[in-house]
């Protein structure tokens, strides 16, 4: 079994985050975003869809709301470079992968990250999955890449929901986000649409006892947990 990692930041790296929708870097690394901003590193996030459009009698006004809200989030983390991109809402299987490792490629060429962030690779959403796919499949560690180190992130009400004969996510490396924790929450209110009430796992009250949950098991008030896919010294 791994062991845990708690997470100190280094100064001044180039953070790329990899989403399928908005709202998910929110849920899945808002307060680690937030600090990487604040402790002076850069921050691209990319979207891979809109996030709505697969919804039943979803309209141009929806996505225009969705983008609003997403604007409004990314602000208020401090995030001030992302990208969207328009694949399928919900069937991004639908697509050639490697139309996606392309886009991904062009921005690990553009940024030079050294850290990603991305999915988990068992999530029950398949734009996850093929996201976190695209992401490793362009993060290939090959000679000159700049990617040191890749973590997946848990989604709630995706990353749970999983079947249980599938991998679980492994929370192996943890980041103190106690003092971060308040814009990851306002990041969250500015998409109320995609919260539901408690005791759904995207309510506001299943996301804070999560944060508390992984923080508290090592020792601080908030914290974020992901999986580590690569780590190079």
């Amino acid at each position: 079994m791994t062991d845990n990692l708690i997470e100190k930041l280094p100064l001044k790296h180039n953070v790329l985050v990899v989403a399928a929708h908005p709202d998910d870097e929110a849920l899945g690394c808002g307060g680690t975003i937030a600090k990487h901003i604040a402790q002076g590193d850069f921050v691209c996030v990319v979207f891979m869809t809109a996030g709505v459009s697969s919804r039943e009698n979803s309209s141009n006004n929806d996505t225009e709301l969705r983008k609003l809200a997403m604007e409004q989030a990314l602000a208020i983390l401090g995030v001030h470079n992302f990208h969207c991109y328009d694949f399928p809402d919900n069937k991004m299987d639908s697509v050639p992968l490697l139309s996606v490792v392309k886009c991904i490629e062009q921005l690990l060429k553009r940024y030079q990250p050294s850290i990603v962030y991305s999915h988990f690779s068992h999530d029950l959403n398949i734009d996850h999955r093929i996201t976190h796919q695209a992401v490793m499949t362009a993060c290939r560690p090959t000679k000159g890449s700049s990617v040191k180190k890749i973590l997946s992130f848990e989604v709630l009400s995706s990353t749970e929901w999983q079947s249980y004969s599938t991998p679980n996510f492994q929370g192996q490396y943890i980041v103190d986000i106690s003092q971060y924790w308040s814009k990851k929450e306002q990041a969250l209110q500015c998409y109320q649409e995609e919260l539901r009430k408690f005791p759904h796992s995207r309510s506001l009250e299943c996301i804070e006892a999560l944060a508390t949950l992984r923080g508290a098991s090592h020792g601080f008030p908030k914290g974020e947990a992901f999986q580590v896919e690569r780590i190079l010294d």
